[in-house]
């Protein structure tokens, strides 16, 4: 049975780099990075926070690109900012597969580090411990949490990949 992973927490935890490595070690895989679908739109962009924003296209486009891509077996790791609800409707509409969730978090010195670490134009600065505080706040039930702050990228994928409290039930 073909895996789905759902990655999600703040700016500048490693949505991406812990994505993207889990990827690669898999034999058949896709990495999606929903920044980049969101990232689409050029004309009337609007960012995500921002009312007026186009999210419910993203999820449309996300939900039909992993499900393209699981239907030509294929694992797929997804990562992007999800909230508790829409976790819960992921959860419904891939109720067929195997679903991991894993919300990474760190410290608020460590968000910053790494945010600086990123190229200028990807940097989101305050935005980074809004999203922060925001994924505190939305009590995401706390087997689904990994804190990285002292973990190397290959112990946090170790736990991802052989820790069961992140199958999404």
């Amino acid at each position: 049975m073909k895996k789905l992973y759902f990655i999600t927490g703040p700016a500048g935890v490693g949505k991406t780099t812990i994505s993207e490595t889990i990827a690669k070690k898999l034999s058949k895989s896709v990495s999606i990075n929903g920044d980049e679908i969101y990232h689409f739109v050029k004309g009337g962009y609007i960012s995500p926070w921002q009312e007026g924003n186009h999210l419910d296209l993203f999820w449309e486009n996300s939900i039909s690109l992993i499900n393209n891509c699981l239907n030509k077996n294929y694992d797929v790791i997804f990562n992007y900012i999800i909230d508790k609800n829409k976790i819960n409707e992921l959860k419904n509409v891939f109720n067929s597969f195997e679903v991991k969730f894993v919300v990474l978090m760190a410290d608020e010195s460590i968000i910053v580090k790494r945010d600086s670490q990123r190229p200028v134009n990807c940097q989101m600065g305050k935005r980074s411990l809004i999203l922060l505080n925001d994924f505190k706040s939305q009590n995401f039930e706390e087997k689904y949490i990994l804190d990285t702050s002292n973990l190397t990228i290959e112990e946090t994928i170790n736990i991802i990949e052989n820790e069961p409290r992140f199958i999404l039930k």
